[in-house]
């Protein structure tokens, strides 16, 4: 099976180019911006399949619209008319085809010439008008808000919002290309008229002033070590998108170490959704703990080093024993009402990870001092 692609190298090709590599049976063959038109006929000969997906959306020369979404099209498509294949052809439209301006103008252009050519029965034109997308790899400081939203605040770079309330629609990049591929499981239908149009399913719209508060946080939140707040699937695939505009250097950040006489410990990650993560190294015959809390709960697991924790209820005398190492991995729930505690009775260090239901809090520390 032979697909082609055209505007491989731009920011859908290249996330449809890493899906199709996965792919043994299909044949990729690309048409970017450096091919000279003289080599498109070798290059879509035999092709099941063309996503058209080169255009321009960003100019000051009305020319180039012309030029970038409607002639490369029409040229594409009387290659395939004259190589007299039967095809598949995706065509990546906008949402702008029906605004009368120089970019709208010509996308709908293309779409037309898409649809004239199915109504001949040359091909089975499928045309999807795309609201913005966002994902990685989107070029940053030229069409998409999200791309340079992200970019430049993680990178410190300033951002220019003229109005906050203005609000934009967006689709992720692997809902478009998990889209594009479902047509690769069946064959092209060549009838005469056969023409689609498919919108993308999952849509989500926000204004300009909550999505940078969205990206703000996610930037503070590395420097507060806490987790951001991912509890819609815009939110997990912004954060995902976020994460891929750091720089090199900054995809890691150090942690704050707290060394007492008992070893130390470190916060790693803190949420209002689910409280707090953090890890202790302890002395071997050294003894943590010997307190109880009202309400927080905990949760241990020893990750290397054996332990024994220790349970009191703190209106009963019994004393209740488990024995832990980081060998056969065990995690330890921790009830309110009764004080605990954890010893390394190991020869080596002791490192425990440890689970809070709530953040610490100096004010609110909910921790009271009583000896199993």
């Amino acid at each position: 099976m032979k697909v082609v692609i055209t505007g491989a190298n731009g920011f859908i090709g290249k996330n449809l180019l890493s899906h199709l590599h996965n792919f043994d049976f299909v044949e990729i063959e690309t048409i970017t911006r450096t091919d000279e038109p003289s080599q498109y006929p070798t290059k879509m000969k035999g092709a099941s399949y063309v996503f058209h997906l080169a255009g321009v959306n960003r100019s000051t020369n009305i020319e180039e619209f012309e030029a970038g979404n409607v002639a490369l099209t029409d040229e594409l498509l009387k290659v395939l008319d004259e190589n007299d294949q039967k095809t598949k052809f995706i065509i990546a439209s906008s949402i702008h085809a029906d605004k009368d301006n120089p970019y709208g103008r010509s996308k709908l252009k293309g779409e037309q010439l898409v649809e004239e050519a199915s109504k001949k029965g040359k091909i089975e034109g499928i045309i999807y008008r795309l609201p913005g997308i966002f994902g990685k790899w989107c070029k940053p400081n030229y069409n998409s808000v999200v791309a340079t939203f992200c970019y430049n605040i993680a990178n410190n770079l300033p951002i220019n919002v003229h109005d906050a309330s203005h609000k934009i629609k967006l689709a992720y990049i692997d809902d478009i290309v998990k889209a594009f591929l479902i047509h690769l499981s069946s064959p092209p239908k060549i009838e005469a008229g056969n023409c689609s149009h498919i919108e993308i399913k999952t849509v989500f719209t926000i204004n300009l002033g909550e999505l940078e508060k969205k990206i703000l946080r996610f930037k503070t939140s590395r420097i507060e070590f806490m987790v951001p707040k991912l509890n819609t699937l815009f939110d997990r695939y912004l954060y995902s998108t976020y994460l891929s505009y750091l720089h090199k250097n900054m995809f890691s950040y150090p942690l704050t170490l707290k060394p007492d006489n008992r070893g130390y410990l470190f916060e790693w990650i803190k949420s209002e959704d689910f409280g707090q993560v953090f890890v202790s190294i302890t002395k071997p015959g050294v003894t943590r703990g010997n307190h109880f809390h009202h309400t927080k709960t905990e949760k241990f697991l020893v990750i290397k080093g054996q332990a024994l924790i220790q349970f009191r209820k703190i209106t009963s005398n019994e004393i209740i024993d488990y024995h832990v190492d980081g060998v056969n991995p065990t995690v330890v729930d921790i009830p309110p009402g009764y004080t605990h505690n954890i010893k390394n009775i190991g020869d080596d260090e002791l490192i425990t990870l440890f689970w809070s239901s709530e953040i610490f809090s100096s004010s609110k520390p909910d921790t009271y001092f009583k000896e199993v």
